[in-house]
C-alpha cells in the first residue's frame, strides 16, 4: 500500500494521458470535473493561506498536472459532445442549462466575458508578474549573497543559518524562474479553451444538422448548451488555477497569510476609510441616487475609521505604559539589568523610594563606584529594539553574538548593560567599555541602511550617511525601496542589524580590555575539567595567573582566538622548560604560542587553498633589524620619522589593494620583526594583521599583492 501512494501522483499523469485516448462514459466524466473543480479550489486557498510562496515550491509543476488535467477532460467531453449527440454528462448539462436560461446569445456572451476576463486581465497580469520577478529575484541573489556572508563574518548568525539562508534564495531563484515558464501554460489553456468551445458548437452544430436531420434552431439549442456548459466546467477551474498563479507571485513582500495583511494593513489607514465614507455620503447629492444605501455604507465606514484611529492613538500610550518608559525628554534614566538576566528575579524589584531616601545609607553609596564592562545607551526612538515586551530583538541577537564569539575566540563577552538616555537624540545610540564612550551611532528605525557598491548601476533616493562600523558609504531608504536597492547592487541591512553588527565589531576591537583576572581563572578553571594534570603542572609552579593574562590579553588584542588553551599552556611549559626562556620574556612566549597556533592562524586568514600579504623588501627588513634598540622593557623599533613616514605611506596605498578582497589584510614579515612591525603600524591602522612566515601552514599558497621598500635612502637611525 505505501509502495502504492508513492507512486500515486505518476499513476494521476498517466491516467490523464489515457484521457486523451480512451473514451470514458459520462459518469466518470461528471467525477473527473468534480474532481477538477475541488483540486482547482484547493490550490486557490492554499495560495491565500500561506505566508511564503516557498511554502508551496511544487505550484509550478502543479500547475502543469492540474491543466493537462484539464485539457484531458476537455477532449473526454468534446469526443462525447460530438458522438452523442450533444450530451456528455450531467453537469455540463446543469451548467448550461443554468446560464443560458433559454437564451443562447445571453449565455455564449456570458461565457465569452469570463474567458476574455481570464486570459486579458488575470493570465497576462500574472505571466507579467512573474517575468519581471524571476529577473529581479535572480538579479537581486549577489546583494542578498553578501548580506549573508555580511552577517556570518559579524558573529549575528552561525554557518548552519546562513547555509539555509543561501539555500532559500536559490530555491526563490528557482522557483520564480520555473514560474516565469509555467505562466505560460495558463496562458496556452486559456487560449484552447477557445478553440475547444468553437469546435464543440461548429463541429457539432454541423454534424446534428447533416446526421440527425433535425431543425437547425434544435440542433443549435442543443450544441450551445452542450458547448456553454463544456466551457464553463473547464474555464472554472482554469480561473481559480489563474487566480491562485496571480496570488503566489504577488506575494513577494507579504508578511503573513493574504488574509492577515489585509486586515493588518486595511486597519492601520483609518483616515483613508473615513474619507472613503465622506465621499460615499456626498453621492447622495446625485439626483436618484440610493439614499439609503448610500447612508448606511457611509456611515459604516466613517464609523469603523473613527473606531481604528482611536485605537491606534491609544497603542503607544499602552505600549509605554506596560514598558515603564517615559514620555520623550524625561530626565528618568531606565537602566536595563544586563542581557541575559533578565529573569523572574527582575519582575520581583523592590518598592521604589526617593533617591534622598536611598542614598541615606552609606553602603548604597558604593553601588555608585561600579564600572560596566560594556554598556549601551540609546536614545528614545531605539528603545522598541531594545525591550522585549514591545517585540524588541537585540537582546536574542546579543546571546546569538556571544555564543558565535565564545566558539570562534574562547572567550565568553561579559554582560552587556542596556539602558535609555535623555543625554542623547532621540535616533542616537553609543557604546561604552568599562564606563567610557568608545563609539556612537545614528538609526533610523523605520529604514533600511543600503551600503553602496563601488560602481552603483543607478543611484537610489535616500538620506546619505556613513555606516558606523566599516565607515562604508551609506544610504537610508525607505522599506518599499529595499528590492530595487538590492537589484542596483546594494546591500541592504535593516536597523538592528546594523546595531548589533556596529556592537559586535567594537566588542572584538576592545576584547583585550575585557578579559580580567577574574576570567582569565574562570577560564583555567574550566581547562582543567578535561586536562588537570596539565594545569597543575602549570599553575602556579611555572606561571602566574597575571603573566597567563598578559599572554591572553596581547593574543586576542591581534585577534588569535584563545579557544585551544591546552596547547597555549603546552607551548608554555615546552618553551620554558626546553629554552630556557624566562617566564617574563611575553613577546618571545607569545611568537611561539602563534607558531603552535598556525592552523588556526592560516585558517583565519586564507581563502581557497591562497594568502593574499603585502610583504616587506629584504632591504627595508634588514634596516629595521639593525634599528632595533634595547630598553628596560625589551627590544622597540627606533626608525627615523622620514623611514617611518616613507613606510606608513606605502602602507596606506597598499592596502586599498584589499578593498575588492573578501579578506582581511595582512603584512607578511620575519618573525623576529613581527611583534615590532605590528607595534610600529597599530597606532595607524590597528585591523591589520602582521604575520610570520612560522605562522602560515605549509599547504597554503603566499600570493604577495605588494610590498613596502626602503625609499630615500636616508638616516634611518634614530
Amino acid at each position: 500500500m505505501k509502495r502504492f501512494l508513492s507512486y500515486s501522483i505518476v499513476l494521476f499523469v498517466l491516467t490523464i494521458i489515457l484521457l486523451l485516448i480512451i473514451p470514458l462514459p459520462e459518469a466518470m466524466v461528471d467525477v473527473a470535473i468534480i474532481v477538477n473543480m475541488s483540486l482547482s479550489l484547493m490550490i486557490l486557498i492554499i495560495t491565500m493561506t500561506i505566508k511564503d510562496a516557498l511554502e508551496f515550491s511544487i505550484f509550478p509543476s502543479l500547475l502543469l498536472i492540474t491543466t493537462l488535467f484539464r485539457l484531458g477532460i476537455n477532449v473526454s467531453t468534446t469526443r462525447n459532445i460530438l458522438t452523442s449527440g450533444g450530451s456528455s454528462g450531467k453537469i455540463i448539462k446543469a451548467f448550461g442549462d443554468f446560464i443560458l436560461q433559454g437564451n443562447v446569445v445571453v449565455g455564449i456572451v456570458i461565457y465569452m466575458i469570463i474567458v476574455l476576463m481570464q486570459f486579458l486581465v488575470i493570465t497576462k497580469g500574472a505571466e507579467r508578474v512573474s517575468e519581471v520577478a524571476a529577473r529581479f529575484t535572480l538579479d537581486a541573489m549577489p546583494g542578498k549573497q553578501m548580506a549573508i556572508d555580511a552577517d556570518l563574518n559579524s558573529g549575528l548568525i552561525d554557518e548552519q543559518e546562513a547555509k539555509m539562508r543561501r539555500e532559500k534564495i536559490q530555491r526563490e531563484a528557482d522557483f520564480y524562474g520555473s514560474m516565469d515558464g509555467a505562466t505560460k501554460i495558463v496562458k496556452g489553456d486559456s487560449v484552447m479553451s477557445l478553440i475547444t468551445t468553437a469546435i464543440n458548437l461548429i463541429g457539432g452544430s454541423i454534424i446534428g444538422i447533416i446526421q440527425s436531420g433535425e431543425s437547425i434552431g434544435t440542433v443549435l439549442n442543443t450544441y450551445s448548451i452542450a458547448t456553454v456548459g463544456d466551457g464553463l466546467v473547464g474555464q472554472i477551474p482554469s480561473l481559480l488555477i489563474s487566480v491562485a498563479t496571480g496570488m503566489i507571485v504577488t506575494r513577494a513582500v507579504s508578511e503573513g497569510s493574504l488574509n492577515e495583511d489585509i486586515s493588518k494593513q486595511f486597519m492601520a489607514q483609518p483616515v483613508a476609510i473615513m474619507i472613503s465614507g465622506i465621499v460615499i455620503a456626498v453621492l447622495a447629492v446625485i439626483p436618484g441616487m440610493p439614499v439609503p444605501q448610500l447612508a448606511i455604507v457611509s456611515v459604516g465606514l466613517v464609523g469603523a475609521g473613527y473606531y481604528l484611529y482611536r485605537r491606534i492613538e491609544q497603542e503607544p500610550k499602552l505600549a509605554l505604559a506596560g514598558a515603564g518608559i517615559g514620555a520623550p525628554g524625561s530626565t528618568t534614566l531606565r537602566g536595563y539589568p544586563p542581557e541575559g538576566e533578565m529573569g523572574p528575579e527582575a519582575e520581583e524589584a523592590p518598592k521604589p523610594v526617593s533617591e534622598e531616601e536611598f542614598y541615606k545609607d552609606v553602603n548604597n553609596v558604593y553601588s555608585l563606584l561600579s564600572v560596566e564592562a560594556i554598556e549601551m545607551e540609546f536614545g528614545y526612538s531605539l528603545i522598541p529594539l531594545v525591550d522585549e515586551s514591545v517585540g524588541g530583538r537585540l537582546i536574542n541577537r546579543i546571546i546569538i553574538f556571544r555564543r558565535q564569539y565564545a566558539q570562534d575566540m574562547g572567550f565568553v563577552i561579559p554582560s552587556i548593560r542596556l539602558r535609555d538616555s535623555s543625554g542623547l537624540n532621540t535616533n542616537q545610540y553609543c557604546i561604552k567599555i568599562k564606563g567610557e564612550e568608545v563609539a556612537r551611532g545614528e538609526l533610523l528605525v523605520d529604514y533600511f541602511l543600503a551600503l553602496e557598491p563601488e560602481n552603483p548601476e543607478k543611484e537610489i533616493d535616500g538620506i546619505e550617511t556613513i555606516e558606523p562600523a566599516y565607515g562604508i558609504p551609506s544610504r537610508w531608504i525607505r522599506p518599499e525601496d529595499r528590492e530595487m536597492a538590492e537589484i542596483y547592487g546594494y546591500t541592504v541591512i535593516d536597523p538592528l542589524s546594523v546595531l548589533v553588527t556596529h556592537l559586535s565589531e567594537v566588542v572584538k576591537q576592545h576584547a583585550h580590555e575585557l578579559i580580567t583576572r577574574q576570567e582569565v581563572i574562570h577560564l583555567v578553571e574550566n581547562t582543567k575539567k578535561t586536562s588537570p594534570e596539565l594545569i597543575e603542572e602549570a599553575f602556579p609552579n611555572f606561571i602566574s595567573y597575571s603573566m597567563f593574562q598578559k599572554i591572553l590579553t596581547s593574543l586576542l588584542k591581534e585577534g588569535v582566538p584563545i579557544k585551544d588553551l591546552e596547547t597555549i599552556i603546552e607551548t608554555v611549559l615546552e618553551t620554558v622548560s626546553d629554552t630556557g626562556l624566562p617566564v617574563k620574556d611575553v613577546d618571545g612566549l607569545i611568537e611561539n604560542i602563534r607558531t603552535a597556533l598556525k592552523r588556526t592562524i592560516t585558517r583565519m586568514y586564507c581563502e581557497d587553498g591562497s594568502m593574499k600579504v603585502i610583504t616587506l623588501d629584504s632591504e627595508l627588513e634588514r634596516t629595521m633589524v639593525g634599528c632595533l634598540s634595547k630598553g628596560e622593557r625589551g627590544y622597540y623599533l627606533a626608525l627615523s620619522p622620514d623611514v617611518l613616514q616613507s613606510v606608513i605611506n606605502q602602507l596606506t596605498g597598499q592596502l586599498k589593494k584589499f578593498n575588492s578582497l573578501s579578506q582581511n589584510p595582512v603584512v607578511l614579515t620575519s618573525q623576529v620583526m613581527r611583534v615590532h612591525f605590528y607595534r610600529l603600524i597599530d597606532q595607524f591602522y590597528p585591523n591589520v594583521r602582521v604575520l610570520s612566515f612560522n605562522e602560515i601552514s605549509n599547504n597554503v599558497q603566499i600570493q604577495s599583492i605588494g610590498s613596502l621598500t626602503l625609499e630615500g635612502r636616508g638616516r634611518v637611525g634614530a
